[in-house]
């Protein structure tokens, strides 16, 4: 059984899930047939240059699936009586963004063609989030919840521990003073900043200042501003925090780390007015990257997480029933903005 073109070492997938699922995709397309022999771990491990170990936890994920059954004296078979699901899955956003998207597009996509993922929004308002989880929770097989809130936070929490922790998965941050082990596939919004600017620090150095643009009107996590000052007290950096882009700012020789794509417009426009030129007489590092940041003024530096993995890796863990707490990749991307 040739597995090595389904492998990808870079993936941030394990390799053992990344087995496990090849092994699927032959029994879903009919390659490996049901109630038929499968390889032993030893000749699977040898024919595919593959650890022993990588081998056999995914078989255990396999058995723990009813996908395989392992019989005394003569190895693991394809159970017969297994079927394929129909994933159906309850997916609650706080907003719609090109970044939700991203998240939501690499779930269905990674969950295959049988899956269903119906997409709602909680607005940040855990009554919201009740009401929605109180109508529709018992129609699905899983939950993935953004637990974004800044209104009637105990009422999501509360409407969020009825749900068994094997259905619950909770996505791009974690629920503060929630108990109980469930899947997550999380952004650490204190320590990624810190450490996206600090891989950046030899860029930063030629500013005289860092000003922080954390937009009072939109409820991004405390944790950035948090981790954004940690990040200039260590090193030592002057910085600010400051709500709304100004005209009477001073750019010349601020860098500034933009939240919202409007204040980043804003930032660009009044440099702009005042003759400035972004990397030079002033940087702008941008949260999240799109597309649009790869051109826009000969390319905006970001700091973002990996939205399209978070989708994956969140699909990896319904399919193979994983209660894991995972911290999604998060990084600087050089540009001409900085």
């Amino acid at each position: 059984m040739e597995i090595l073109d389904r492998i990808n070492a870079t993936s941030a997938t394990p390799v053992y899930l990344q087995v496990a699922d090849a092994i699927l995709s032959g029994i879903e397309t009919g390659t490996l047939k049901r109630d038929r022999q499968l390889p032993s771990i030893n000749e699977l491990s040898e024919n595919n240059y593959l650890s022993r170990d990588t081998v056999e936890k995914a078989y255990q994920v396999l058995r723990k699936r009813g996908v395989i059954v392992s019989v005394k004296a003569k190895g693991c078979y394809v159970s017969d009586t297994f079927t394929s699901s129909t994933y159906k899955v309850l997916l609650l956003l706080n907003k719609v963004s090109a970044y939700k998207k991203a998240v939501y597009y690499s779930l269905l996509k990674a969950l295959g063609d049988n899956a269903v993922v119906d997409l709602h929004i909680h607005h940040f308002d855990g009554k919201i989030c009740e009401s929605l989880l109180q109508e529709h929770l018992a129609k699905y097989q899983y939950v993935a919840i953004m637990p974004h809130f800044n209104k009637n936070i105990e009422s999501a929490k509360q409407a969020i521990r009825k749900i068994p922790k094997e259905k619950l998965l909770l996505l791009d941050k974690s629920l503060e003073g929630f108990e109980g082990k469930c899947a997550a596939v999380y952004q650490d919004f204190e320590r990624d900043i810190r450490k996206a600017l600090h891989s950046g620090k030899d860029l930063l150095s030629k500013y005289e200042r860092l000003t922080l643009v954390h937009p009072e009107h939109i409820p991004y996590p405390i944790e950035i501003v948090k981790g954004f000052r940690h990040f200039c007290c260590e090193n030592s950096i002057e910085h600010s925090v400051t709500g709304a882009i100004r005209p009477d700012m001073d750019f010349q020789g601020t860098a500034f780390v933009v939240l919202d794509e409007s204040d980043l417009v804003e930032l660009i426009e009044l440099g702009r007015a005042k003759g400035l030129v972004t990397g030079k007489d002033y940087g702008i590092v941008s949260y999240n990257d799109t597309p649009l940041k790869e051109v826009l003024e000969n390319g905006i530096t970001v700091i973002s997480t990996d939205h399209e993995k978070m989708g994956e890796t969140a699909a990896h863990m319904i399919k193979n029933k994983l209660k894991e707490q995972v911290s999604n990749p998060f990084t600087l991307i050089r540009r001409n903005s900085l």
